[in-house]
């Protein structure tokens, strides 16, 4: 190995889970940069979130976390870093246009001591709350071409 290379075996295991949604990509990202619609979709993150003191608190299934989220941009980066006691969690989260729809991907990292049926699990649970966002925001679209 090349000095001043990173061992390879030391990258942690990840997993994209990706949803083409048909929804446009603009109704998407304001519905998806809102943290307070967080709870509407994310389950297996969090059942409620408020912001107190200019920091998101949510409840998750670990208890209270504190979550920080990537500031709106123009270029669909979604990422947030759950703070689970002192350990910071980040999680890339992209939108990206895909026509007159979009797609969302999400990838999950295995942490340090992690065992493969817990990072299985994680991975259901974005599988599944990206099948509801799916479906909320493309009923959502639904509606509003009802007005059209």
């Amino acid at each position: 190995m090349k000095k001043g290379r990173k061992d390879p075996k030391a990258l942690k295991e990840t997993h994209t889970v990706s949803v083409a949604i048909a929804c446009t990509y603009d109704a998407a990202y304001a519905f998806l940069s809102a943290p307070k619609n967080f709870p509407q979709w994310a389950g297996g993150l969090c059942s409620e979130i408020e912001k107190k003191d200019d920091q998101w608190i949510a409840i998750t299934p670990e208890g209270r976390c504190k979550i920080e989220f990537t500031k709106k941009n123009a270029f669909g980066i979604l990422d947030h870093t759950i703070m689970v006691g002192r350990t910071p969690v980040y999680v890339p989260m992209r939108l990206i246009a895909n026509n007159n729809g979009c797609e969302v991907l999400l990838t999950l990292y295995r942490q340090d001591g992690m065992e493969q049926s817990r990072f299985a699990e994680d991975i259901g649970w974005v599988e599944r709350d990206l099948e509801v966002l799916k479906d909320l925001l493309e009923q959502t679209a639904g509606e509003g071409d009802k007005d059209a």
